[in-house]
């Protein structure tokens, strides 16, 4: 046989392999595609998952000492509330989930100490705390020291049959507001963790109610500081109840870089068995908030003109020690997730895959993030007051810089796209990542990641379902490409708050690791309205990323602007006359969104 005709029917064999390998794979992604245009679409719900009612201590020290979480709950239904001082609350539009977040440590017990509750009344920690409160009755920045000295040690907080009396009232109210279909309560807590005044606080959120999560006490900072034990707390509610559960971290721009570390909480650099532990148990992070934003940073950031929003980066969450820039990397999101992508090249496994979301951290019972409809995060700043004066947090140090009351933010909220509004829907939703972060207005924002996106998609009279069709949502893999494709393409459609501001823009951030193995990002204008001033409604548009290289992991994330806006000092000082803004106060903003990442991983070599 000729050797030349036997490498040509070879090669002709090898070609038709080729192409049958082809069609399969591309039968299996048009099956895959049917499937997915023939499931009933998600819904976007609204909510908030980070509020304290008077059952929290500070926010009980801090004048809220009788709204409890039933008022809480009411309110972000769209009832009317009678605050204490007289004044009428009221959402315009009532969200549909929320989770009062009040935290465990000391939980309740202060407001129990306040209304003489016989469970509390005679011990000796409610004698020394009403004492300590009718000495201050103004609690400020420098009373923090005080009462963390005078709770040095005091049993109260850990003591077991309290404890359980105040978290089945928690599960129980959560319950009885509970309702499957219209709103949803979730039960949660936050724990407190402020090693040497930095913060580590996280939100524990559950999928579960009564049955499940009354057979578990809260895990406090006075249990552990570490995070690894929260997460073998979890880990224990899952094995024990077979409930589900996980935590948000959130104000990561207050841990003086701490929050995303490569060390673990023994000083250890990150390993794989740590970095797989973080992305089961936080596969949410709370990026935006009253307490500033934690997305990115103009010293992480130079090249991003939106970098510097809402910025809270002088001292730690206690004041007591002040941020350095070289702290900024392990204290903003975007860092984070790029770091995860170089840590997932040296170890094997990413710890920063997260999921975005915002919420309030009020600590008045309300969940508001309205500019117009504000009522501060404590009780003391409730509209009308002269609340734009004062310190929010005092710097210890002489040579830091205190926060100021004006710099609080109104903000955020968390979008959910979920098949329907209950615990299970949205929990599942959320730790999937089919969740993004507004600063508060409820901006519409679908993002899908592909390889088949075209501008006929960006028209489509359904973009939703061409990007479940064609791609796969925000907190998803890019699945492989097929064929000759090399570009993966982005689907981002944008509808304004009904209520709100017009858009001003869609940018894609990108994060990836070069061939170098460093960490780069760019943000990218995919979309600008014509006239800025006046904005659009409505945004659609497709963007390939031509830089794209096949052998590099990235990440991608929408960033969607509105046009410039009063804050919410600005609207005080028109609407309480002779409430002057003092110069330097800033008084406009551009409210935003950001959504999920979608994550582009290389193929992996294969085994010898």
């Amino acid at each position: 046989m000729d050797v030349k005709l036997e490498n040509a029917k070879a090669t002709k064999q090898s070609g038709r392999g080729r192409l049958a390998a082809g069609l399969v794979v591309l039968l299996l992604a048009l099956a895959a595609s049917n499937a997915r245009a023939a499931e009933e679409l998600p819904q976007l719900f609204w909510g908030d998952l980070h509020l304290h009612t008077s059952n929290s201590l500070d926010a009980n020290l801090f004048n809220n000492f009788t709204l409890g979480p039933d008022v809480a709950y009411r309110f972000a239904k769209g009832e009317a509330i009678r605050m204490p001082n007289g004044q009428r609350a009221k959402l315009d539009r009532p969200l549909d989930f929320l989770m009062v977040s009040d935290h465990a440590e000391y939980l309740g017990v202060f407001a129990m100490i306040r209304r003489k509750d016989p469970r509390v009344a005679a011990s000796e920690t409610a004698t020394k705390v009403s004492r300590f409160i009718a000495e201050n009755p103004v609690f400020g920045p420098e009373q923090i020291g005080k009462l963390g000295a005078l709770l040095d040690g005091d049993p109260l907080g850990a003591d077991p049959a309290l404890r359980r009396a105040v978290w089945d009232e928690v599960v129980d109210v959560a319950e009885q507001m509970n309702q499957p279909g219209r709103f949803t309560t979730f039960v949660g807590y936050e724990w407190g963790s402020m090693p040497n005044g930095n913060n580590l606080h996280r939100n524990v959120i559950f999928r579960d109610g009564p049955s499940r999560t009354k057979r578990i006490l809260p895990f406090s900072a006075i249990d552990s500081d570490a995070p690894e034990q929260l997460w073998k707390f979890l880990a224990r509610y899952e094995r024990e109840t077979g409930g589900e559960a996980f935590a948000i971290p959130h104000n990561s721009n207050l841990s003086n870089g701490l929050m995303f570390a490569l060390l673990d909480s023994a000083g250890k650099p990150i390993d794989a068995a740590y970095a797989r532990q973080r992305a089961k148990w936080e596969p949410v992070v709370e990026v935006t908030q009253i307490k500033g934003d934690s997305e990115t940073h103009p010293f992480l950031s130079p090249d991003d003109e939106f970098a510097d929003y809402e910025r809270w980066d002088k001292t730690n969450i206690t004041g007591t020690a002040r941020t350095l820039p070289g702290m900024h990397v392990g204290s903003h999101a975007r860092a984070a997730l790029k770091n995860g992508l170089v840590l997932e090249r040296e170890i094997g496994v990413n710890p920063f895959r997260f999921a975005l979301i915002g919420s309030t951290d009020s600590h008045t019972s309300l969940a508001t993030a309205d500019e117009n409809n504000y009522w501060g995060k404590t009780a003391n700043m409730f509209p009308g007051t002269d609340r734009m004066k004062g310190e929010f947090i005092h710097s210890f140090d002489p040579a830091g810089a205190s926060t100021m009351n004006w710099e609080q933010a109104a903000a955020g909220y968390a979008g959910v796209w979920a098949k329907e509004n209950t615990r299970e829907a949205l929990f599942d939703a959320l730790r999937r990542g089919e969740t993004y972060a507004t600063t508060g207005p409820r901006i519409a924002v679908l993002f899908f990641g592909g390889w088949r996106f075209g501008d006929v998609d960006a028209g489509s009279s359904n973009v939703a379902r061409a990007g479940y069709v064609k791609g796969v949502p925000m907190g998803s893999d890019l699945p492989a490409p097929v064929g000759d494709q090399k570009q993966p393409s982005f689907l981002v459609s944008v509808a304004k708050d009904p209520k709100g501001a017009n858009l001003e823009r869609i940018q894609i951030v990108k994060g990836w690791v070069d061939a170098k193995g460093e960490a780069r990002e760019k943000v990218v204008d995919v979309m600008v309205a014509p006239d800025g001033a006046k904005g659009l409604r409505e945004m659609s548009t497709v963007w390939a990323d031509p830089e794209f290289d096949l052998a590099l992991p990235a990440f991608y994330y929408a960033r969607v602007l509105e046009v410039p806006t009063p804050r919410w000092n600005a609207i005080d000082a028109t609407r309480y006359r002779g409430k002057q803004v003092e110069p330097g106060v800033r008084t406009k903003q551009q409210e935003r969104a950001y959504t999920s990442p979608i994550w582009y991983a290389p193929p992996r070599p294969k085994a010898d």
